[in-house]
């Protein structure tokens, strides 16, 4: 006699209401939840480093725009990732008011800082997601490699620059920011 189960899939709608008690991080990767260990010390410095850049930026520049770290974003129909840092619309925002922070648009500029765990979904599979969803503006921040890769939505794919040492990046979305490879990577060391 053969035993059989049948697994069932999350919609996003399931996701997004999901709560298993715990302070867990999970991703909705094609129905199924996906555990996302916290992030490593260098991770989170980085991240918070460049939140706090952007959230400059944005002041100076007086946009409507906000930058959030770790907040979600729909990829896809069963599909929804968490975003190192991401800048959206005020509008965006404002849309998801007494809601979770998943955005199902386009946010305009999404980070992500690749952990040992993290390289083949931050290269790969978000890469692929991000270009589906017409994210204009991506960047892979990769402390294991020394370098920060530009990606910018053009008909249908991303044109990739990489910038290393002490470039600076060249960012569409925010032309007048200067961010070094070198002092984005620094922002990992503890002081």
């Amino acid at each position: 006699m053969t035993l059989s189960t049948t697994k069932t899939l999350l919609t996003f709608e399931d996701y997004i209401a999901y709560d298993d008690g715990t302070e867990n991080r999970y991703e909705l990767v094609d129905g199924d939840l996906v555990k996302m260990p916290p992030p490593i010390m260098e991770h989170f410095l980085i991240a918070k480093f460049l939140e706090q850049a952007l959230d400059t930026e944005i002041k100076r520049l007086q946009c409507p725009w906000l930058c959030f770290r770790e907040s979600g974003v729909r990829t896809g129909l069963r599909k929804s990732r968490i975003t190192d840092v991401s800048v959206v619309t005020l509008d965006q925002a404002q849309e998801l008011k007494g809601r979770s922070v998943v955005f199902s648009t386009s946010p305009l500029l999404v980070i992500e800082v690749v952990s040992p765990d993290s390289v083949t979904r931050d290269y790969r599979y978000k890469r692929t997601e991000y270009a589906a969803l017409e994210i204009p503006e991506y960047w892979i921040v990769d402390p294991l490699e020394s370098k920060v890769t530009v990606l910018v939505f053009n008909e249908g794919l991303y044109d990739e620059t990489v910038f290393v040492g002490d470039q600076s990046l060249v960012s569409p979305t925010f032309p007048e920011l200067v961010l070094i490879v070198e002092q984005i990577l620094a922002a990992g060391n503890l002081p």
